[in-house]
């Protein structure tokens, strides 16, 4: 309804404003002097999208953390972004390869309203308001700062060994003392217990189970020490992350000339976040426009003689936004340039 609205107004702005005699007239080029020019509206769609990205360290015991944490824990470096919200939003502006020029008449005070940018002007000519999505953060079991048991265990096994008997030579044993690095998994190891200890030494505090009193600022001054000695211990077996958030505006001009009205809005690459349409290393967002289909008698332009004013009437576009498999928003807008264009005769006649 806005957009019939919006063509209404500006056929009764043409018919109050332009004088009975004179026609609007297609042209490129500078305006000559003693003129007035238009340009016919066009649809622009803009994208506000907001992205995180994540880049994660694996830490350097994560081979161990199931055995000796019990925790799954990612072993690779890896860097990720995801879309979090989608603002889409259709403005109006001039469509500079259609421009009109007009000779006002003697004695007329008033001609066209235009706007800063050329446009007949119309109360609600940006639509309003946008299509907003917002993605929810999907949710991820993470068992990593829990329990206080190790995750180790001893059985019982009985060896065999076959010796050689020496009868010629005697074996002399000599100790010797050697400065050597510690294998990785002992290091893990050690770090493991050192986690399990601090989780056991708060609950002794949380419980009063401990020779030493803690009460007041001086008991959550200990138990915050204990949390970064432990999530800094537990860092070295599940990683960390840095995480950013991005946002960045796109544009999407439809042209009557795409025959499938499928443009790429933006892309998003997990090494780089937002990208370019035209940035092939991201991963595309796809923009498919349906405009509904009118009659004969509404989207055909009729020829009229005398003088006549050329104005537009914009197509109902069915607006959704995929990922190529899902759909992400959708929306009914209005799109000037996929509409037809039309004349009125100036003259009554």
């Amino acid at each position: 309804m806005n957009s019939l609205k919006i063509s209404f107004l500006t056929a009764a702005v043409f018919a109050m404003a332009i004088p009975v005699g004179l026609g609007a007239q297609d042209y490129q080029g500078p305006d000559p002097v003693g003129t007035l020019s238009y340009a016919l509206p066009q649809t622009t769609l803009t994208f506000e999208v907001t992205a995180q990205r994540e880049q994660f360290y694996a830490g350097p015991y994560a081979k161990y953390a199931k055995k000796y944490l019990g925790v799954d824990a990612r072993l690779q470096n890896e860097s990720t972004c995801r879309i979090k919200e989608i603002r889409m939003t259709p403005y109006v502006e001039a469509d500079q390869s259609r421009r009109f020029v007009v000779t006002p008449g003697s004695g007329s005070s008033s001609f066209l309203q235009l706007s800063a940018q050329g446009l007949i002007a119309v109360g609600d000519g940006n639509f309003g308001k946008g299509s907003f999505w917002r993605f929810s953060t999907p949710g991820q079991a993470d068992f990593s700062g829990k329990g206080v048991n190790s995750n180790l265990t001893s059985e019982s096994a009985t060896l065999y060994r076959n010796v050689k008997n020496q009868s010629a030579f005697n074996t002399v044993a000599i100790q010797q003392d050697m400065v050597v690095e510690k294998p990785l998994e002992q290091r893990a190891q050690e770090a493991a217990e050192t986690i399990i200890q601090l989780r056991r030494k708060k609950i002794d505090i949380v419980t009063g189970n401990t020779d030493a009193t803690f009460s007041g600022e001086a008991l959550g001054a200990a138990l915050t020490e204990i949390d970064r000695m432990e999530k800094e211990y537990l860092s070295l077996f599940i990683g960390y992350s840095d995480i950013q958030d991005q946002t960045m505006k796109f544009d999407v001009v439809p042209t009557p000339s795409n025959k499938n009205q499928v443009y790429v809005a933006f892309r998003v690459s997990d090494a780089e976040g937002l990208v370019a349409s035209d940035n092939m290393s991201g991963k595309p967002y796809l923009l498919e426009l349906k405009p509904q289909a009118v009659s004969n008698a509404e989207g055909e332009a009729r020829a009229v003689k005398g003088s006549y004013a050329v104005y537009r009437i914009p197509a109902i576009c069915a607006a959704r936004l995929t990922d190529g498999v899902n759909v992400i928003l959708q929306d009914r807008i209005p799109v000037y340039q996929l509409g037809s264009e039309s004349t009125f005769n100036l003259a009554g006649k």
